[in-house]
């Protein structure tokens, strides 16, 4: 079974590409020819929400499939539908990879003992069900959050070497309040800079091929100098960076986030890719074309660093 880390950093060297395409879908953005389909079959219906989620999001997928190496659906913006929602997520997880994309569930879980075993079972791993392992969600990787400590942790880690898959670990995060916890400081370093060093543990003997490790960082493109100090506390973590674009962060913002050689790191955007026709101006009809251009954009951005 091959290495999370190996695959990802694999497909994004073969697509000369370190994106990845953020799938949080809301529907008052979504266009008015699939709200309408939907609607007219379904009503006004969370079932309705959960069918333009689907429709929208596999007319991106195809127009992105063969340029970007992976998508990260926010569970959020599927779970707020209720079990429709999610039956969106989890089918939008499939059709993704059965288009060749890895996928990184954005759910930013976290427990201990058996509650994090069921989060890790449930999203990346097997259930039982009735003696039986079966997958049920079965993403490529997973966002967790550090707070509880190791023993939060671990389940997934144990998760990730059984089965091959990932987890990015929240250290620096892209929002303007992260200082209130991420920047304080703790003894000799940050608070955000203790997290990391305890990732880079965690990540240690979970290290592939490629010299990256299958458990990496989500660092915010917003803090661009902490990134500089997170990364020569993570050399072997692949950074996946949000903040790109809406958010505010753009090519040089992000630089640090990579290995001088420009591995290293993944970066997402998701409103400013998915949602472009909206800033193109162009009709609804055309939101997967501008999907794919502005994904283009962002990918000839990204290469102007190396």
């Amino acid at each position: 079974m091959q290495h999370f880390a190996d695959r990802l950093t694999n497909r994004i060297s073969a697509l000369g590409n370190p994106t990845v395409v953020g799938l949080d879908p809301r529907l008052n953005q979504i266009p008015e020819h699939i709200l309408a389909n939907v609607q007219e079959e379904y009503g006004d219906t969370t079932e309705a929400a959960a069918e333009a989620i689907i429709d929208f999001n596999m007319g991106i997928i195809d127009a992105i499939s063969d340029i970007v190496p992976a998508v990260k659906p926010q569970i959020a913006f599927y779970e707020c539908y209720g079990h429709h929602g999610l039956r969106a997520y989890e089918e939008t997880v499939r059709y993704a990879q059965e288009k060749g994309l890895l996928v990184i569930g954005d759910a930013k879980r976290n427990d201990i003992g058996s509650t994090a075993e069921a989060y890790a079972k449930g999203h990346l791993g097997s259930v039982d069900v009735f003696g039986s392992p079966q997958k049920t969600i079965d993403v490529d990787c997973l966002t967790v959050t550090p707070y509880l400590g190791t023993d939060g942790i671990k389940p997934f880690t144990k998760v990730c070497e059984e089965e091959g898959k990932g987890i990015f670990v929240l250290v620096r995060t892209s929002n303007p309040s992260a200082d209130e916890i991420q920047g304080q400081p703790v003894g000799d370093h940050l608070m955000d800079e203790h997290v990391a060093i305890l990732v880079e543990g965690w990540g240690r003997e979970l290290i592939g091929d490629s010299g990256f490790s299958s458990v990496g960082a989500v660092i915010g493109a917003t803090y661009p100098e902490e990134a500089r100090v997170l990364r020569n506390i993570m050399p072997n973590q692949i950074f996946l960076v949000p903040g790109y674009g809406a958010q505010g962060g753009g090519a040089e913002d992000v630089k640090y986030c990579f290995h001088k050689n420009g591995t290293g790191a993944i970066v997402n955007s998701s409103r400013g890719i998915i949602f472009a026709y909206q800033k193109q101006e162009k009709p609804g009809e055309a939101f997967a074309e501008a999907a794919r251009e502005a994904a283009m954009a962002m990918k000839e951005d990204l290469a102007s660093l190396f």
